[in-house]
């Protein structure tokens, strides 16, 4: 299956599906906490207030885009859901944390991430995260996906409510990777 069909998707594939998607996000967090940095004080308190149970375990990568699986049908199941596009400001992989260049910095985005973290924390694995997160966007829509509205929610809680930034780039971490994992890739349009 080479393009994401709706309709072909059943739940026995989304269930073959899912260790597949599971190696792509623990590939991705490895890569991540290898080279990005820990969380500054201020961000790690923040962590907190999101729910985060070990934010010393969170690292941040500054990345030009988010990468997408090399995997042609989770690749194009993720596009059609519109979990990650171009313009996908961040993607937590449990305590990896990709944020795209011109979000770096960015409180709000930032927040809205760990609390995704936190979900991972709380469903203890990587497979329950996804099962129940990729579930939702499916069933619902990813825009009105419970977990999605959640780590806007506390985003606006912690933040506020307008998608600026209340923290000045001065408190991020300075280290940037442009590179990305060489298992991942953004395909050629």
């Amino acid at each position: 299956m080479s393009e994401f069909d709706y309709n072909r998707f059943t739940p026995e594939e989304f269930r073959k599906e899912l260790p597949r998607a599971s190696r792509w996000v623990l590939e991705q967090e490895r890569f991540i906490l290898e080279n990005g940095v820990s969380l500054s004080a201020a961000q790690r308190a923040d962590a907190k207030l999101a729910g985060v149970g070990y934010p010393e375990r969170v690292r941040l990568l500054r990345v030009r885009e988010i990468p997408l699986p090399a995997q042609s049908f989770l690749r194009a199941g993720l596009e059609a859901m519109k979990l990650n596009t171009p313009l996908t400001p961040g993607l937590a992989l449990r305590y990896g944390i990709f944020i795209r260049s011109e979000y770096w910095g960015q409180r709000w985005f930032l927040v809205h991430e760990l609390a995704h973290t936190a979900q991972y924390e709380r469903l203890g694995s990587i497979r329950a995260f996804i099962e129940c997160f990729l579930f939702q966007c499916l069933a619902i829509g990813y825009p009105s996906a419970p977990m999605e509205q959640e780590a806007i929610l506390m985003a606006q809680r912690i933040c506020g409510p307008s998608l600026s930034p209340r923290t000045p780039s001065a408190v991020w971490p300075t280290r940037s990777m442009g590179k990305t994992p060489a298992k991942s890739r953004r395909p050629h349009r």
